[in-house]
C-alpha cells in the first residue's frame, strides 16, 4: 500500500473504516480478532481503525468476551451517542423534526408553522426548527453530525437540489445549500418516502434484506425501492413515483394534472371524496370511514375493498417488473383496517405471475407521528455506513 498515490490509499483506508464499522453494527459486540477474521483485514489494520473510531466516540469497548485460553478478549460496540443528527419532515404549512441518536432513537422532537409558503419564511422556519431540538437536547453543536431533510416532491440528493416540489410550487431550488449556509452542519435532503425506505435499510425491516421496496399510502401515494442493496432514486430523484401510474386515462383529474393517476383514487383526499358519495357527507376522516367498515357499514367497506384491490392490482405489476424479497406499507394510511388490506393481499395473489409469488412477504411497518422525522435522520445516520465508493457511484449515477 505505501507505493500507492496518496488518493488510493485514502480511498482504502475509507473503504476499509467503513468495512469495520458495518461489521461492528451487524455483529456487536465483537472482538477485534472476530473483525480481523470476518472482514478479512490484517489485526494491525483493524486495530489502527478501531482505534480511531473509539477516539471518534463511534465506538466504545463494551465489556469481555469468553477466553479459549490466554486473555479475555476485549468487545467491541456503537456507541448510540457518539454523534446525534436531526431529521425534519417538510409538509404543507409545517414541518415536524426530532434531534435522534445513532440508533435513531428519537431523544426530542417538536415542530413548527410557517408562517406562508416562501422559500425565505420556509428556511428561516427550519434553521429555527433545528436550533430548538440541539438546545433542548442539550448537545454541542460539534456533536451533531447532520441534518436530513425529507419532502414530498423530485428531489436530486446528490446535488442537493429540490426540483419541484408539488406542496410549494417551487422548481429547481439549491435547499441543500440554502440550508447548509444558515446552519453550518452538513445537511442531506431527500424525498420523504426515500428517506423512509433508507431508515428501513440502516435499522429496520430491510436490514437483512438485499431487494425490497417501501410502499406508502395517505396525504399522497409514493414508493422508495432498494435493488441489489442501493436505493434507486433515478436520473433525478424522480424514481418512484408510484403515485403516478396512470390506471385509468379518463379517471379523476391529479393535482399533477393528469387524468386517472393511482394517487387520484387512492389518496387520502380521494377516498374521502368517494365516501361521501357512497357513504354519506357525514364521514368526517379517514378513521370514520374505517370505523363504519369495521362496524358493518356495506358502503365503506365497498369503499375500502375496492381501493385495497386496486392497489393491490398495482402492486403485483410493482413484484412483476421488480421481484422484490419484502414489501413494507408504510405512511398514514396503514390505518385503514382489515377490509382494506384483506382486498389488497387477495388482489396482489391473483395478479402476480405464479412464479414470482413465492418467497416473498408484504409486511406493514408501525407507524408513529415521528417516523417521518426518524426517517429523513437516517438519511444522516446512513452516510456513516456507506463506503466511499457507494457515494461516488450514487453522485455518478444521479447524473
Amino acid at each position: 500500500m505505501t507505493n500507492l498515490p496518496r488518493g488510493n490509499r485514502d480511498l482504502m483506508r475509507g473503504i476499509n473504516r467503513t468495512i469495520v464499522l458495518n461489521a461492528i453494527k451487524t455483529n456487536e459486540p465483537i472482538s477485534r480478532v472476530e473483525l480481523a477474521h470476518l472482514t478479512r483485514l490484517s489485526p494491525a489494520t483493524v486495530t489502527a481503525i478501531t482505534s480511531d473510531l473509539i477516539d471518534e466516540d463511534l465506538v466504545f469497548e463494551k465489556e469481555t468476551g469468553d477466553s479459549s485460553g490466554g486473555r479475555r478478549p476485549i468487545l467491541l460496540a456503537l456507541n448510540p451517542r457518539g454523534g446525534f443528527v436531526v431529521g425534519v419532515k417538510l409538509m404543507e404549512g409545517h414541518a415536524v423534526g426530532a434531534l435522534t441518536d445513532l440508533n435513531a432513537a428519537v431523544l426530542f422532537k417538536d415542530s413548527i408553522l410557517f408562517p406562508d409558503d416562501s422559500l425565505e419564511s420556509v428556511i428561516d422556519a427550519l434553521v429555527s426548527l433545528v436550533n430548538r431540538l440541539i438546545r433542548q437536547g442539550g448537545i454541542n453543536k460539534k456533536q451533531l453530525l447532520g441534518v436530513g431533510v425529507g419532502l414530498a416532491g423530485v428531489v436530486d440528493s446528490a446535488s442537493g437540489m429540490l426540483r419541484q416540489s408539488p406542496f410549494f410550487g417551487w422548481k429547481d431550488t439549491p435547499l441543500r445549500d440554502l440550508l447548509q449556509t444558515r446552519l453550518r452542519v452538513p445537511i442531506y435532503i431527500d424525498n420523504d418516502v426515500n428517506t423512509l425506505t433508507l431508515g428501513e435499510k440502516w435499522l429496520g425491516a430491510g436490514i437483512p434484506v438485499d431487494n425490497f421496496v417501501v410502499i406508502t399510502i395517505g396525504r399522497g401515494i409514493g414508493m422508495g425501492m432498494v435493488i441489489n442493496g442501493q436505493i434507486v432514486r433515478g436520473k433525478s430523484g424522480g424514481a418512484g413515483e408510484f403515485g403516478h401510474i396512470v390506471v385509468d386515462p379518463d379517471g379523476p383529474l391529479c393535482d399533477c394534472g393528469k387524468r386517472g393517476c393511482l394517487e387520484s383514487f387512492l389518496s387520502d383526499q380521494a377516498l374521502l371524496a368517494t365516501a361521501h358519495k357512497e357513504v354519506g357527507e357525514d364521514v368526517r376522516d379517514i378513521d370514520d370511514l374505517v370505523s363504519r367498515a369495521s362496524d358493518g357499514n356495506i358502503n365503506a367497506q365497498n369503499v375500502l375493498t375496492r381501493a385495497g384491490e386496486l392497489l393491490g392490482r398495482q402492486i403485483a405489476n410493482v413484484v412483476n417488473i421488480l421481484d422484490p424479497k419484502l414489501i413494507i406499507l408504510s405512511g398514514e394510511g396503514v390505518r385503514m383496517g382489515e377490509v382494506f388490506f384483506s382486498a389488497l393481499r387477495s388482489a396482489v395473489a391473483k395478479n402476480v405471475m405464479p412464479g414470482l409469488a413465492k418467497d416473498g412477504e408484504i409486511r406493514m411497518a408501525a407507524w408513529e407521528d415521528d417516523v417521518w422525522a426518524r426517517g429523513a435522520a437516517s438519511v444522516v445516520i446512513g452516510e456513516l455506513f456507506n463506503s466511499p465508493m457507494q457515494k461516488e457511484e450514487a453522485v455518478v449515477n444521479n447524473k
